[in-house]
């Protein structure tokens, strides 16, 4: 894992609600941004990536369902719902709406700490192999397979929690191609060409931070017909 506290949108038209989830989330070390509406949150996203969203279901204007939907249409980052309501109906059109989990008004805001813990902690270790080095070398930027860190010369490199996730897929079999659907299978997603669509907008943003020419990939490549594969040096 990185080092870098994780990054979290707290999105709640209650601002009550945004101020004491904020002040309680900091103590317990996370950064936090804070959104009135799913307008607001839009605009965020925009220009922001996340670890984590804590997501209010009960809005004025587009509700948190509609805006979990769209979310998935981009972006795998992982998303916690908040609702007044709490039957097994509700609970189960948010997780297919694409939800990592479900957490019904009133709630202890311990047991909100220790679900964003365990959604955060669901990232599986890279497999142990005296083959596999201990790091890539990508150009200018150095990966940590043990540390999950990654570094421009001597300045870490800060990574999303599902960035982080890829890279630890990748830097497991670097220079073999994994195939889109494999990529949502272990990021813990449902299957289907949307999920994929997803996949796609993090390898580019994920492209970002690797290559000097996003638009030209040299360490993170595109394999026809078979995928993504990491090319270290």
């Amino acid at each position: 894992m990185n080092d870098v506290a994780p990054h979290l949108l707290i999105v709640d038209d209650d601002e009550r609600i945004r101020g004491l989830l904020r002040t309680f989330l900091m103590r317990n070390g996370f950064l936090v941004t804070p959104a009135r509406d799913a307008a607001h949150a839009r605009r965020i996203l925009s220009g922001l990536d996340f670890d984590l969203i804590v997501l209010d279901v009960m809005m004025p204007g587009e509700d948190g369902m509609s805006l979990t939907r769209s979310i998935r249409e981009t972006s795998m980052t992982p998303i916690l719902l908040l609702t007044a309501k709490g039957e097994t109906d509700d609970r189960i059109a948010g997780l297919e709406a694409g939800a990592d989990d479900y957490l019904a008004k009133p709630f202890e805001p311990k047991e909100l700490l220790l679900r964003i813990n365990a959604i955060l902690r669901r990232m599986p270790e890279p497999d142990e192999s005296d083959s596999i080095p201990k790091v890539l070398h990508l150009g200018p930027i150095r990966y940590d397979i043990d540390r999950g860190e990654m570094w421009q010369g001597e300045t870490p490199v800060r990574l999303t929690a599902t960035e982080a996730h890829l890279m630890r897929i990748f830097s497991a079999t670097p220079a073999e191609p994994i195939t889109r659907a494999r990529l949502v299978e272990e990021l813990g997603r449902d299957k289907g060409q949307a999920q994929e669509r997803a996949v796609d907008v993090q390898i580019t943003r994920l492209r970002r931070k690797l290559e000097e020419d996003p638009k030209q990939p040299r360490y993170l490549q595109t394999v026809r017909g078979a995928g993504y594969m990491l090319a270290p040096d």
